[in-house]
Protein backbone atom coordinates (compact mmCIF):
# COMPACT_ATOMS: atom_id res chain seq x y z
CA UNK A 1 0.00 0.00 0.00
CA UNK A 2 1.04 3.56 -0.70
CA UNK A 3 1.00 6.76 1.27
CA UNK A 4 -1.63 7.73 -0.66
CA UNK A 5 -3.19 4.89 0.13
CA UNK A 6 -3.02 4.54 3.30
CA UNK A 7 -4.09 8.44 3.74
CA UNK A 8 -7.07 7.64 1.82
CA UNK A 9 -7.55 4.41 4.52
CA UNK A 10 -7.18 6.76 7.27
CA UNK A 11 -9.51 9.17 6.26
CA UNK A 12 -12.30 6.95 5.26
CA UNK A 13 -11.86 5.24 8.76
CA UNK A 14 -12.23 8.99 10.45
CA UNK A 15 -15.33 9.82 8.41
CA UNK A 16 -16.75 6.02 8.83
CA UNK A 17 -16.04 4.92 12.41
CA UNK A 18 -15.91 8.21 13.82
CA UNK A 19 -11.94 7.26 15.02
CA UNK A 20 -9.52 10.10 14.83
CA UNK A 21 -6.64 9.66 12.44
CA UNK A 22 -4.09 10.33 14.84
CA UNK A 23 -5.16 7.45 17.09
CA UNK A 24 -4.54 5.11 13.86
CA UNK A 25 -1.48 6.46 13.29
CA UNK A 26 -1.08 5.47 16.96
CA UNK A 27 -1.88 2.26 16.10
CA UNK A 28 0.20 2.01 12.96
CA UNK A 29 3.15 3.15 15.12
CA UNK A 30 2.76 0.43 17.88
CA UNK A 31 1.83 -1.93 15.05
CA UNK A 32 5.42 -1.52 13.84
CA UNK A 33 7.10 -1.40 16.68
CA UNK A 34 5.78 -4.70 17.39
CA UNK A 35 6.66 -5.89 13.94
CA UNK A 36 10.00 -4.80 14.98
CA UNK A 37 10.13 -6.90 18.11
CA UNK A 38 8.85 -10.00 16.61
CA UNK A 39 11.89 -10.20 13.59
CA UNK A 40 14.20 -8.62 16.15
CA UNK A 41 13.63 -10.04 19.08
CA UNK A 42 13.88 -6.79 21.18
CA UNK A 43 12.18 -3.23 19.95
CA UNK A 44 13.84 -1.43 22.96
CA UNK A 45 16.11 0.65 20.48
CA UNK A 46 13.05 1.10 17.78
CA UNK A 47 11.94 4.74 16.92
CA UNK A 48 8.54 5.26 14.23
CA UNK A 49 8.45 8.63 12.47
CA UNK A 50 5.41 9.11 10.90
CA UNK A 51 4.29 12.59 9.17
CA UNK A 52 0.41 13.03 9.39
CA UNK A 53 0.09 14.74 6.02
CA UNK A 54 1.22 12.29 4.21
CA UNK A 55 1.26 9.01 6.13
CA UNK A 56 5.21 8.59 4.76
CA UNK A 57 6.76 6.62 8.01
CA UNK A 58 10.46 5.32 8.73
CA UNK A 59 11.97 3.25 11.30
CA UNK A 60 14.66 3.03 12.89
CA UNK A 61 17.17 0.78 15.08
CA UNK A 62 19.49 3.16 17.11
CA UNK A 63 22.52 1.23 17.49
CA UNK A 64 25.62 2.38 19.74
CA UNK A 65 29.09 2.47 18.23
CA UNK A 66 31.45 -0.40 20.08
CA UNK A 67 34.52 -2.01 18.81
CA UNK A 68 33.70 -5.39 19.28
CA UNK A 69 29.82 -6.05 18.44
CA UNK A 70 28.22 -8.62 21.10
CA UNK A 71 24.76 -7.54 19.93
CA UNK A 72 23.75 -6.86 16.94
CA UNK A 73 19.97 -5.72 17.36
CA UNK A 74 21.32 -2.51 19.75
CA UNK A 75 25.23 -2.22 18.70
CA UNK A 76 27.10 -1.65 15.57
CA UNK A 77 30.88 -2.02 14.99
CA UNK A 78 33.36 1.05 14.63
CA UNK A 79 34.25 0.23 11.40
CA UNK A 80 30.20 -0.42 9.89
CA UNK A 81 29.83 3.04 11.44
CA UNK A 82 32.44 4.75 9.68
CA UNK A 83 31.19 3.47 6.08
CA UNK A 84 28.11 5.23 7.19
CA UNK A 85 29.44 8.13 8.12
CA UNK A 86 32.98 9.02 8.88
CA UNK A 87 32.35 11.44 12.07
CA UNK A 88 31.25 8.72 13.66
CA UNK A 89 33.31 7.18 17.20
CA UNK A 90 33.33 4.66 19.75
CA UNK A 91 30.32 5.81 21.82
CA UNK A 92 27.64 7.77 19.64
CA UNK A 93 24.70 6.49 18.28
CA UNK A 94 23.73 5.38 14.81
CA UNK A 95 20.22 5.57 13.51
CA UNK A 96 20.01 2.50 11.16
CA UNK A 97 16.60 2.25 9.03
CA UNK A 98 14.39 -1.11 9.22
CA UNK A 99 12.47 -1.52 6.08
CA UNK A 100 9.57 -2.90 6.82
CA UNK A 101 9.48 -5.08 4.07
CA UNK A 102 11.75 -7.57 5.36
CA UNK A 103 9.38 -8.34 8.37
CA UNK A 104 8.51 -11.99 8.12
CA UNK A 105 4.86 -13.48 7.63
CA UNK A 106 4.25 -13.74 11.29
CA UNK A 107 5.39 -10.18 12.45
CA UNK A 108 3.22 -8.28 9.55
CA UNK A 109 0.10 -10.69 10.90
CA UNK A 110 0.91 -9.56 14.14
CA UNK A 111 1.49 -5.95 12.99
CA UNK A 112 -1.92 -6.11 11.32
CA UNK A 113 -3.65 -8.12 14.51
CA UNK A 114 -2.09 -4.51 16.93
CA UNK A 115 -3.82 -2.32 14.21
CA UNK A 116 -7.14 -4.26 14.07
CA UNK A 117 -7.61 -4.56 17.79
CA UNK A 118 -6.88 -0.78 18.22
CA UNK A 119 -9.66 -0.20 15.39
CA UNK A 120 -12.06 -2.35 17.73
CA UNK A 121 -11.11 -0.72 20.66
CA UNK A 122 -11.49 2.97 19.37
CA UNK A 123 -15.35 1.86 17.69
CA UNK A 124 -16.33 0.57 20.61
CA UNK A 125 -15.25 3.19 22.83
CA UNK A 126 -16.76 5.65 20.44
CA UNK A 127 -20.10 4.10 20.82
CA UNK A 128 -20.03 3.76 24.39
CA UNK A 129 -19.23 8.00 24.74
CA UNK A 130 -21.95 8.30 22.23
CA UNK A 131 -24.70 6.56 23.77
CA UNK A 132 -23.49 7.34 27.21
CA UNK A 133 -24.22 10.92 26.49
CA UNK A 134 -27.91 9.69 25.32
CA UNK A 135 -28.28 8.34 29.15
CA UNK A 136 -31.69 9.24 30.30
CA UNK A 137 -32.98 10.23 27.33
CA UNK A 138 -35.47 8.75 24.65
CA UNK A 139 -34.98 7.56 21.47
CA UNK A 140 -36.40 6.02 18.64
CA UNK A 141 -35.51 2.17 18.22
CA UNK A 142 -36.51 -0.16 16.30
CA UNK A 143 -37.58 -3.84 17.40
CA UNK A 144 -35.12 -6.96 16.39
CA UNK A 145 -36.81 -10.01 18.01
CA UNK A 146 -37.31 -11.43 21.20
CA UNK A 147 -34.79 -12.63 23.66
CA UNK A 148 -36.83 -15.18 26.24
CA UNK A 149 -38.90 -12.82 27.70
CA UNK A 150 -36.84 -9.26 26.50
CA UNK A 151 -36.94 -7.47 23.83
CA UNK A 152 -33.65 -6.45 21.26
CA UNK A 153 -33.89 -2.70 20.37
CA UNK A 154 -31.51 -1.51 17.37
CA UNK A 155 -31.14 2.15 18.16
CA UNK A 156 -28.83 2.56 14.91
CA UNK A 157 -25.48 1.39 15.74
CA UNK A 158 -25.88 -0.69 18.89
CA UNK A 159 -28.43 -3.09 19.76
CA UNK A 160 -30.42 -2.17 23.57
CA UNK A 161 -32.24 -4.51 25.48
CA UNK A 162 -36.03 -4.16 26.50
CA UNK A 163 -35.97 -6.26 29.59
CA UNK A 164 -39.25 -8.12 31.24
CA UNK A 165 -39.12 -5.59 33.83
CA UNK A 166 -39.04 -2.82 32.27
CA UNK A 167 -42.16 -3.25 29.60
CA UNK A 168 -45.33 -2.49 30.16
CA UNK A 169 -47.87 -5.28 30.83
CA UNK A 170 -49.53 -6.48 28.11
CA UNK A 171 -47.30 -4.61 25.50
CA UNK A 172 -46.51 -6.78 22.22
CA UNK A 173 -43.99 -5.64 19.89
CA UNK A 174 -43.65 -6.74 16.27
CA UNK A 175 -39.92 -7.35 14.43
CA UNK A 176 -39.56 -3.79 12.22
CA UNK A 177 -42.18 -1.98 14.57
CA UNK A 178 -40.55 1.46 15.44
CA UNK A 179 -40.35 2.23 18.97
CA UNK A 180 -39.91 5.53 21.46
CA UNK A 181 -37.81 3.82 24.65
CA UNK A 182 -35.99 5.87 27.42
CA UNK A 183 -32.10 5.14 27.98
CA UNK A 184 -31.96 4.14 31.40
CA UNK A 185 -28.00 2.94 31.95
CA UNK A 186 -25.17 2.39 29.43
CA UNK A 187 -22.18 -0.21 30.36
CA UNK A 188 -19.14 -0.35 28.69
CA UNK A 189 -18.05 -3.99 28.32
CA UNK A 190 -15.09 -5.85 26.45
CA UNK A 191 -18.03 -6.60 23.51
CA UNK A 192 -18.96 -2.85 23.75
CA UNK A 193 -21.52 -1.12 24.77
CA UNK A 194 -24.42 -2.64 26.83
CA UNK A 195 -27.26 -0.29 26.68
CA UNK A 196 -30.58 -0.96 28.86
CA UNK A 197 -33.90 0.94 27.98
CA UNK A 198 -37.41 1.01 29.14
CA UNK A 199 -40.56 1.54 28.66
CA UNK A 200 -42.03 1.99 32.15
CA UNK A 201 -39.62 4.79 33.15
CA UNK A 202 -41.79 7.92 34.46
CA UNK A 203 -38.83 10.18 32.90
CA UNK A 204 -40.27 8.74 29.48
CA UNK A 205 -43.23 10.74 29.53
CA UNK A 206 -41.50 14.00 30.40
CA UNK A 207 -39.17 13.68 27.70
CA UNK A 208 -42.38 12.84 25.50
CA UNK A 209 -43.78 15.60 26.03
CA UNK A 210 -40.66 17.82 26.04
CA UNK A 211 -40.08 16.76 22.00
CA UNK A 212 -43.77 17.31 21.60
CA UNK A 213 -44.71 20.56 23.72
CA UNK A 214 -42.18 23.75 22.65
CA UNK A 215 -43.29 25.54 25.88
CA UNK A 216 -41.44 22.18 28.34
CA UNK A 217 -39.03 22.26 25.62
CA UNK A 218 -38.04 26.10 25.86
CA UNK A 219 -38.52 26.24 29.67
CA UNK A 220 -41.42 28.10 29.83
CA UNK A 221 -43.84 25.39 31.15
CA UNK A 222 -42.41 22.87 33.67
CA UNK A 223 -43.25 19.30 34.86
CA UNK A 224 -43.14 19.95 38.32
CA UNK A 225 -44.08 15.89 39.25
CA UNK A 226 -44.87 12.79 37.41
CA UNK A 227 -46.35 9.63 38.86
CA UNK A 228 -47.05 6.20 36.64
CA UNK A 229 -48.85 3.49 36.77
CA UNK A 230 -47.29 2.14 33.17
CA UNK A 231 -49.79 1.41 30.55
CA UNK A 232 -52.77 2.63 32.65
CA UNK A 233 -52.42 6.16 33.53
CA UNK A 234 -49.75 9.00 34.28
CA UNK A 235 -50.90 12.14 35.89
CA UNK A 236 -48.80 15.29 35.80
CA UNK A 237 -48.55 18.79 37.61
CA UNK A 238 -47.39 21.83 35.05
CA UNK A 239 -46.25 25.05 35.98
CA UNK A 240 -45.62 28.34 33.85
CA UNK A 241 -42.99 30.77 34.38
CA UNK A 242 -45.15 33.18 31.92
CA UNK A 243 -48.70 34.21 33.06
CA UNK A 244 -49.64 34.60 29.25
CA UNK A 245 -49.34 31.15 28.99
CA UNK A 246 -51.86 28.36 30.13
CA UNK A 247 -49.56 25.47 31.24
CA UNK A 248 -52.48 22.75 31.02
CA UNK A 249 -53.65 24.19 27.61
CA UNK A 250 -49.59 24.42 26.54
CA UNK A 251 -49.44 20.41 27.27
CA UNK A 252 -53.05 19.31 25.80
CA UNK A 253 -52.61 21.56 22.50
CA UNK A 254 -54.83 22.42 19.70
CA UNK A 255 -58.38 19.89 20.17
CA UNK A 256 -55.75 17.98 21.91
CA UNK A 257 -52.97 17.15 19.10
CA UNK A 258 -50.40 17.15 21.52
CA UNK A 259 -51.30 15.05 24.71
CA UNK A 260 -52.82 12.47 22.34
CA UNK A 261 -49.72 11.97 20.22
CA UNK A 262 -47.98 11.23 23.59
CA UNK A 263 -51.29 8.56 24.22
CA UNK A 264 -50.96 7.33 20.58
CA UNK A 265 -47.01 6.68 21.52
CA UNK A 266 -47.76 4.93 25.06
CA UNK A 267 -50.70 3.26 23.00
CA UNK A 268 -53.49 4.42 24.74
CA UNK A 269 -51.91 5.46 28.09
CA UNK A 270 -54.31 7.87 30.33
CA UNK A 271 -52.81 10.99 31.19
CA UNK A 272 -54.13 13.55 33.71
CA UNK A 273 -52.82 16.92 33.11
CA UNK A 274 -52.91 19.46 36.49
CA UNK A 275 -51.98 22.53 37.89
CA UNK A 276 -49.62 22.62 40.27
CA UNK A 277 -49.97 24.82 43.48
CA UNK A 278 -47.34 25.86 45.94
CA UNK A 279 -50.21 25.38 48.25
CA UNK A 280 -50.50 21.59 49.17
CA UNK A 281 -54.42 21.56 49.60
CA UNK A 282 -54.77 23.19 46.22
CA UNK A 283 -52.49 20.73 44.84
CA UNK A 284 -54.23 17.82 46.49
CA UNK A 285 -57.55 19.09 44.89
CA UNK A 286 -55.84 19.60 41.24
CA UNK A 287 -54.16 15.75 41.72
CA UNK A 288 -57.27 14.05 42.55
CA UNK A 289 -59.03 15.43 39.46
CA UNK A 290 -61.72 14.51 37.46
CA UNK A 291 -62.95 13.94 40.71
CA UNK A 292 -64.99 17.26 42.21
CA UNK A 293 -63.96 18.16 45.83
CA UNK A 294 -65.90 19.91 49.06
CA UNK A 295 -62.95 20.48 50.99
CA UNK A 296 -59.15 19.42 52.18
CA UNK A 297 -57.28 19.70 54.80
CA UNK A 298 -53.32 19.18 54.49
CA UNK A 299 -51.10 19.14 57.16
CA UNK A 300 -47.64 20.32 55.33
CA UNK A 301 -45.61 18.72 58.59
CA UNK A 302 -47.38 15.63 58.99
CA UNK A 303 -47.54 15.09 55.10
CA UNK A 304 -51.19 13.96 55.49
CA UNK A 305 -54.24 15.62 54.38
CA UNK A 306 -58.02 14.93 55.11
CA UNK A 307 -60.34 15.04 51.70
CA UNK A 308 -63.95 15.44 51.60
CA UNK A 309 -66.05 14.87 48.13
CA UNK A 310 -69.86 14.80 47.22
CA UNK A 311 -71.10 11.54 48.03
CA UNK A 312 -71.97 10.50 44.27
CA UNK A 313 -67.93 11.29 43.51
CA UNK A 314 -66.49 9.18 46.00
CA UNK A 315 -65.91 5.92 43.92
CA UNK A 316 -64.56 7.86 41.00
CA UNK A 317 -62.12 10.10 43.50
CA UNK A 318 -60.71 6.63 44.58
CA UNK A 319 -61.22 5.41 41.13
CA UNK A 320 -60.74 1.69 39.80
CA UNK A 321 -58.90 -0.39 42.33
CA UNK A 322 -58.08 3.02 44.11
CA UNK A 323 -55.66 4.08 40.57
CA UNK A 324 -57.02 7.46 40.89
CA UNK A 325 -56.57 8.33 44.65
CA UNK A 326 -52.71 6.02 44.63
CA UNK A 327 -51.60 8.55 41.70
CA UNK A 328 -52.31 11.62 43.51
CA UNK A 329 -50.44 10.54 46.49
CA UNK A 330 -47.29 9.77 44.64
CA UNK A 331 -48.09 13.22 42.54
CA UNK A 332 -47.94 15.15 45.90
CA UNK A 333 -46.33 13.27 48.22
CA UNK A 334 -48.90 13.47 50.20
CA UNK A 335 -50.78 10.34 52.53
CA UNK A 336 -54.47 11.21 51.80
CA UNK A 337 -57.27 10.37 53.39
CA UNK A 338 -60.71 10.07 51.49
CA UNK A 339 -64.41 10.57 52.91
CA UNK A 340 -67.79 10.99 51.61
CA UNK A 341 -69.66 14.03 52.27
CA UNK A 342 -72.18 12.12 54.17
CA UNK A 343 -69.25 9.96 56.42
CA UNK A 344 -67.19 13.28 57.05
CA UNK A 345 -71.11 14.50 58.48
CA UNK A 346 -71.22 11.35 60.54
CA UNK A 347 -67.19 10.96 61.65
CA UNK A 348 -67.70 14.59 63.08
CA UNK A 349 -64.43 15.73 60.40
CA UNK A 350 -66.66 17.63 57.62
CA UNK A 351 -66.21 21.63 58.27
CA UNK A 352 -70.30 22.51 57.50
CA UNK A 353 -69.81 26.16 56.02
CA UNK A 354 -71.20 27.55 52.85
CA UNK A 355 -68.18 28.92 50.88
CA UNK A 356 -65.06 26.79 51.22
CA UNK A 357 -62.68 29.87 50.40
CA UNK A 358 -64.00 32.13 52.86
CA UNK A 359 -61.34 34.92 54.06
CA UNK A 360 -62.09 33.95 57.87
CA UNK A 361 -60.39 30.57 57.11
CA UNK A 362 -57.46 31.33 55.48
CA UNK A 363 -54.51 34.17 56.64
CA UNK A 364 -52.41 36.55 54.59
CA UNK A 365 -50.69 33.79 52.97
CA UNK A 366 -53.35 31.61 52.27
CA UNK A 367 -52.97 29.03 55.10
CA UNK A 368 -55.65 28.46 57.01
CA UNK A 369 -55.82 28.56 60.94
CA UNK A 370 -53.76 26.65 63.45
CA UNK A 371 -51.77 25.69 60.27
CA UNK A 372 -54.05 23.52 58.49
CA UNK A 373 -54.74 23.99 55.14
CA UNK A 374 -57.98 24.37 53.53
CA UNK A 375 -58.87 23.76 49.71
CA UNK A 376 -62.18 22.65 47.58
CA UNK A 377 -60.84 19.08 47.52
CA UNK A 378 -61.62 15.86 48.76
CA UNK A 379 -61.02 13.11 51.22
CA UNK A 380 -60.30 10.07 52.85
CA UNK A 381 -61.29 8.28 55.91
CA UNK A 382 -60.21 8.37 59.15
CA UNK A 383 -57.20 6.22 60.32
CA UNK A 384 -56.33 5.69 56.59
CA UNK A 385 -59.11 4.20 55.53
CA UNK A 386 -62.72 5.54 53.70
CA UNK A 387 -65.63 4.02 55.44
CA UNK A 388 -68.96 4.06 53.78
CA UNK A 389 -71.66 1.51 53.04
CA UNK A 390 -71.87 -2.13 51.71
CA UNK A 391 -70.22 -0.77 48.72
CA UNK A 392 -67.36 -0.22 50.31
CA UNK A 393 -64.55 -1.89 52.42
CA UNK A 394 -64.86 -2.00 56.18
CA UNK A 395 -63.04 0.37 58.07
CA UNK A 396 -59.55 0.05 58.29
CA UNK A 397 -59.58 -1.90 54.60
CA UNK A 398 -59.03 0.89 52.54
CA UNK A 399 -55.68 3.17 52.00
CA UNK A 400 -55.25 6.34 50.32
CA UNK A 401 -51.28 6.21 50.43
CA UNK A 402 -50.32 4.13 47.28
CA UNK A 403 -51.50 1.13 49.01
CA UNK A 404 -54.33 -1.01 47.03
CA UNK A 405 -57.55 0.23 48.46
CA UNK A 406 -59.13 -3.01 49.72
CA UNK A 407 -58.28 -6.93 50.72
CA UNK A 408 -59.31 -9.63 48.41
CA UNK A 409 -62.86 -10.44 47.72
CA UNK A 410 -64.29 -6.74 49.34
CA UNK A 411 -66.10 -5.10 47.18
CA UNK A 412 -65.14 -1.68 45.47
CA UNK A 413 -67.68 0.88 43.52
CA UNK A 414 -65.96 1.94 40.38
CA UNK A 415 -67.98 5.05 39.36
CA UNK A 416 -71.07 4.15 41.16
CA UNK A 417 -71.54 0.37 40.27
CA UNK A 418 -70.07 -2.64 42.49
CA UNK A 419 -67.58 -5.12 41.35
CA UNK A 420 -66.52 -8.17 42.66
Amino acid sequence: MSNSELLEALNILEQEKNISKETLLEAIENSLVTACKNHFGKSENVKVNIDPETCEFHVFQEKTVVENVEDPVEQISLANAKMIDSKYEVGDIVNIEVQSKEFGRIATQNAKNVILQKIREEERKVLYDQYYSMEKDVVTGIVQRYLGRNVSINLGKVDAILTENEQVRGEVFQPTERIKVYILEVKATPKGPKVLVSRTHPELVKRLFESEVAEVREGIVEIKAIAREAGSRTKIAVWSNDPNVDPVGACVGMNGARVNAIVNELRGEKIDIITWNENPAMLIENALSPAKVISVIADAEEKSAKVVVPDYQLSLAIGKEGQNARLAARLTGFKIDIKSETQARESGDFLDYENEYEDDYYDEDGYAEDDELYADGEDYAEDGAYMGDEDYAEEGETYADGEDYVEENENYADNGSDKE
